[in-house]
């Protein structure tokens, strides 16, 4: 299709309808980003048998680094060294090169981290593993961000998050069938769990070798013929399906200049409050998020459950995981972004306060479920919203940059949950949380912009 020198890139994505090229895109980054998911929820799901095998324990003094906390805070350390240190390797580079190199980087990691006999060796090379899962779920953010027209970024990011959370189940399952005593020609179960893990990202890392450039990337970088290549694929499929001609693209004024990014520019009054806002977003919503999804087994043993029977539990809530992402791909953009992340925070901390309460089997599910729930909704809201709040030229060092400041948090979070958990209980622990989502309801609520059905280019501006 021929179009107008005038006309961007973007502008071309942008006004497109739904298309099967574009959704096999987003499955194939959803599988590879299914094994940061993987990865992160593994801590709940292995923390018994960790526990167990004597690697580690769960002794009063929280800031004890052979404690189970020290295993969360490596996790979210590696995740910290990758996003502040290497996500603007995608800006340079692009984003199909650094997908390549985050996963096999997790691969190989996570192997060697199955073979070792000591904490401190379990907790450096899962550092080491999550130095590579760090760069790639920035890096999926923003491929989905530039990838997808305007009217589907809600949706877009709700499947992506879908597919991804059913990694959540899995691992719970793999957990239960794999726990102690279970031994497989010599290795402990959540050995096992860890190489699955591995193997998997290697599979998936072949599988998407078939993705294309980011066409948004190419265009900023001056690779105009490669763009035009991937985006008129992407017309001729859209118009072949929809069975109508394709509307005329929409321009934002000046977005068809092309400068380098520079990190400086997240600093500039154009951007500075954004950056700023998210920072604080980041650095408190993963108290919630992961204060939950981490630690749900020790809630559960703490109020006298059995390892066996916390584990079951721990199973039927994290069933619900992709459920509330599948709800999302149908309201993801039906009211403005930004509330939808506010109300999730204050389901999270109203239904962690009352699963606090409980003791009987029924209500500890349910309210956990909604909990998970009420952690899906903000995760796929926030995911899109960050994305969209940056120019491509920066997105993804932008992004990495703030997102990780939650990574940050939660290396200390988990020492701080351990102690509130030792000493107060479960109760202590959703206080504690409850506090944070206060604060993430009234940084977004007050002070983020909107951002639903707008294109990137003007939300930028």
């Amino acid at each position: 299709m021929a179009q107008s020198s005038a006309v961007t890139i973007a502008a071309r994505i942008d006004r497109l309808p739904s298309s099967s090229f574009v959704r096999k895109l987003l499955v194939l980054i959803s599988l590879g980003g299914w094994f940061e998911f993987y990865d992160l929820f593994f801590t709940a799901a292995v923390g018994a048998g960790l526990v167990k095998a004597g690697l580690f324990k769960l002794g009063p003094n929280p800031f004890d680094f052979g404690s189970l906390a020290s295993f969360v805070a490596a996790l979210f350390l590696g995740l910290f060294i990758g996003t502040i240190a290497f996500s603007w390797l995608s800006d340079r580079f692009g984003r199909r090169s650094i997908f390549t190199f985050a996963l096999l980087w997790y691969s190989a990691g996570s192997l060697v981290l199955a073979f070792q006999h000591t904490a401190f060796g379990v907790d450096l090379w899962r550092m080491i593993a999550c130095i590579g899962l760090g760069v790639e779920l920035v890096n999926v953010d923003t491929y989905v961000s530039e990838i997808v027209p305007k009217e589907q970024r809600g949706p877009a990011f709700a499947f992506n998050q879908a597919v991804m959370y059913t990694a959540v189940p899995t691992i719970a399952l793999l957990a239960y069938l794999m726990a102690p005593p279970f031994t497989f020609l010599g290795l402990e179960g959540w050995r096992w769990v860890v190489i699955i893990g591995s193997v998997g990202a290697a599979v998936i890392w072949w599988i998407r070798l078939g993705l294309p450039e980011s066409p948004r990337w190419l265009a900023q970088h001056g690779r105009l013929e490669e763009a035009d290549r991937i985006v008129a694929k992407m017309e001729r499929i859209a118009e072949a399906e929809s069975g109508r001609p394709l509307p005329p693209p929409q321009l934002v004024a000046g977005e068809s200049e092309a400068r380098r990014g520079r990190w400086s520019e997240m600093w500039s009054d154009q951007f500075r409050g954004r950056t700023i806002m998210l920072v604080v977003y980041n650095l408190f919503q993963t108290v919630g998020y992961y204060g939950f999804q981490a630690w749900v087994p020790q809630f559960l043993i703490s109020k006298g459950i059995s390892v066996t029977t916390s584990l079951e539990y721990t199973f039927i809530i994290a069933v619900a995981n992709p459920l509330g992402p599948l709800l999302g791909v149908w309201i993801a953009d039906g009211f403005e972004r930004k509330w939808q992340i506010a109300w999730a925070a204050v389901g999270i901390a109203v239904f962690g306060l009352l699963f606090a309460a409980q003791h009987g089997m029924v209500l500890l599910i349910v309210f956990g479920i909604l909990i998970t729930l009420s952690a899906n909704w903000l995760s796929f809201s926030f995911h899109a919203y960050q994305a969209e709040l940056y120019p491509t030229r920066i997105r993804a060092q932008a992004v990495g940059f703030v997102y990780s400041w939650s990574r940050f948090s939660t290396i200390f979070s988990p020492f701080l949950i351990q102690f509130f958990l030792g000493r107060y209980g479960p109760t202590g622990v959703f206080g504690l949380i409850a506090a944070a989502m206060a604060v993430v309801f009234v940084v977004i609520g007050f002070f983020g912009p909107r951002v639903t059905r707008l294109r990137l280019e003007a939300i930028a501006r």
